[in-house]
């Protein structure tokens, strides 16, 4: 079977040559299984992104439904699984704190229309060749701002003030309402996130988010621990899909939220491609970089339609299909469709899963997507090591579209001066 570098630079869903290859019943079973092991992943970990991104479970259960479906559909990666990310949270939280929901769906829509231009345009190749330092340091950056961002609900604090967006006022607001501190709390979040390394230890195929969260929930219903819950804050989750409309677009709004579409479509772009190779990897398999791009931009766009939030390749869940023994793209569409089924059987379930729980989960999370021993790596070298900390810092007293500038920036100055010596 060819590897896909002949067809790279094709406009063709994988899932189209996937069918003309042939499908066979072994390979329907083994994408039944694997779609299975990543919708129990992904239920638990959509949630926890959209409660972590200011709004409301059931919008990060909409990204994965139908922006994972699409993705798979149309993607150019047979592997890739499409929904939200915990990359996307700072911008998310950022942006619907300081727009509101409509902002955010527009904002959502825009980076889709975007990243559909990009992929037309091929420059997917171009984003590829990101250096590496900057990716190091704007993903520890993201990870170091996510964790920040659980500690409310982690340690169960109570605020006399809203919760700062950037990061250092955060954790000074934070550390001031560290008397308030909620025992039952910690006890849940330290204990879902012991609890999922543990069994990744000792138990690595089995879905350790999920019995995490199943048995948290299930601990603080039966002692009636004194814990916020979805249903608490949220008032539970529907059982369906909502109905499909589009944002507000007036030029005033489609202006207003420019600035942070293009720094959604520009994260997105690159999470989704380095998911895509990162799939690459683990397969021998060559991705279609413009071809994903579309899918992606069409998926954000779908995603906001149904008021979900943003939609990007997920490096986790691609990788734990690959290694359930996902055969094509139809294992992310079923995915989606095993998390529907649980909107629709399932739902009031969800109203008893802790937030210090989801915390905790997130936790992990952010622990996993640091790249801690590539950040030491790096640092034994001058240039990597400056290029590396502008985008790790910048990231966070900034934001990430400034970190992932001044990086490029940084770089490219770095190499005309090699150029220059060598000249």
């Amino acid at each position: 079977m060819p590897n896909g570098l002949s067809t790279a630079h094709l406009y063709r869903p994988k899932l189209l040559t996937t069918l003309r290859e042939g499908y066979s019943l072994m390979a329907l079973r083994k994408d039944v299984l694997a779609a299975l092991t990543v919708a129990i992943v992904a239920l638990p970990l959509s949630m926890a992104i959209a409660v972590a991104s200011g709004v409301t479970p059931e919008r990060g259960l909409y990204a994965a439904i139908i922006g994972g479906t699409i993705v798979s559909a149309l993607g150019g990666s047979r592997y890739q699984i499409g929904g939200p990310a915990g990359a996307f949270i700072v911008l998310v939280s950022a942006t619907t704190a300081r727009y509101g929901l409509e902002g955010l769906l527009l904002t959502v829509f825009l980076s889709g229309l975007m990243l559909t231009v990009l992929g037309a345009l091929r420059i997917g190749s171009l984003i590829r060749h990101i250096p590496h330092p900057v990716t190091v340091g704007f993903t520890c950056g993201i990870a170091a701002t996510i964790l920040a961002s659980q500690l409310k609900d982690w340690f169960g604090l109570k605020l006399n003030v809203a919760e700062p967006g950037p990061f250092f006022p955060k954790l000074a607001v934070l550390f001031g309402a560290f008397p308030t501190f909620t025992p039952a709390a910690i006890a849940v979040g330290l204990g879902s996130a012991a609890l999922i390394f543990c069994l990744r230890r000792w138990r690595p195929t089995w879905p350790g988010m999920l019995i995490a969260v199943a048995a948290s929930s299930a601990a603080a219903a039966l002692l009636h621990l004194p814990l916020e819950t979805i249903g608490t804050r949220f008032g539970g989750i529907p059982n369906s899909l909502s109905t499909p409309r589009l944002p507000e677009l007036t030029w005033a709004e489609i202006r207003l939220v420019f600035p942070a579409a293009l720094s959604f479509t520009l994260l997105g772009g690159i999470e989704s491609l380095l998911s895509a190779k990162v799939a690459d990897g683990m397969t021998g398999r060559i991705h279609r970089s413009n071809m994903e791009l579309v899918a992606q931009g069409v998926a954000n766009v779908a995603s906001a339609v149904f008021g979900g939030i943003s939609v990007t390749g997920t490096i986790a869940r691609t990788a734990t299909n690959i290694r359930a023994g996902a055969q094509s793209p139809l294992s992310g569409i079923m995915h989606s469709a095993f998390l529907l089924l649980f909107m629709m059987f399932a739902a009031p379930l969800a109203s008893y899963i802790p937030l210090a729980s989801l915390a905790g989960l997130l936790v992990v999370v952010s622990w996993n997507m640091a790249e801690k021993e590539e950040f030491l790596r790096l640092m034994r070298n001058g240039r990597s090591a400056a290029t590396l900390l502008a985008t790790f810092l910048l990231t966070l007293i900034q934001d990430l579209s400034t970190g992932i500038l001044a990086g490029c920036v940084l770089a490219a100055i770095f190499a005309l001066g090699d150029k220059t010596k060598l000249a």
